[in-house]
């Protein structure tokens, strides 16, 4: 676990603690976040639930985003989010890894995918956020 991004990802947005989520790595590259199945977090038939999921992945975005801001700007915020879900989580992790796609001057692109423990795909997120000067 990366306790530098989990103490960043708690301290600018502690919804996220309050999710439990947890950071693997995170870097001007990539960005990887994950959070616990909990019954909590689940809808009936104990699925994890997909408003958990997206916001699992606009944090893990948002950080990947300020991460590669241009120089002088001071902050982030997100325009546009687009989520496939593509299969359920019902035990174990949903881990999300973020990505770059284009980094500009007025906005900053991400992808992100949540997997599940097995490797699957479970949602794919494209996410915009605008450069806040």
């Amino acid at each position: 676990m990366d306790d530098e991004g989990t103490a960043l990802f708690h301290k600018t947005m502690p919804f996220t603690e309050r999710l439990g989520v947890e950071v693997l790595e995170h870097g001007r590259e990539v960005v990887r976040a994950r959070l616990a199945w909990e019954e909590s977090l689940c809808t009936l038939g104990g699925v994890l639930h997909g408003g958990v999921l997206m916001s699992l992945a606009d944090a893990t975005a948002a950080v990947c985003a300020f991460l590669n801001l241009p120089d002088g700007a001071k902050g982030t915020t997100t325009i546009e989010s687009k989520t496939n879900f593509l299969r359920a989580v019902r035990e174990g992790y949903a881990t999300a890894t973020a990505r770059p796609l284009h980094t500009g001057r007025t906005v900053v692109v991400v992808e992100t995918e949540i997997r599940d423990d097995a490797g699957k795909l479970v949602a794919k997120v494209t996410q915009t956020q605008a450069v806040l000067s």
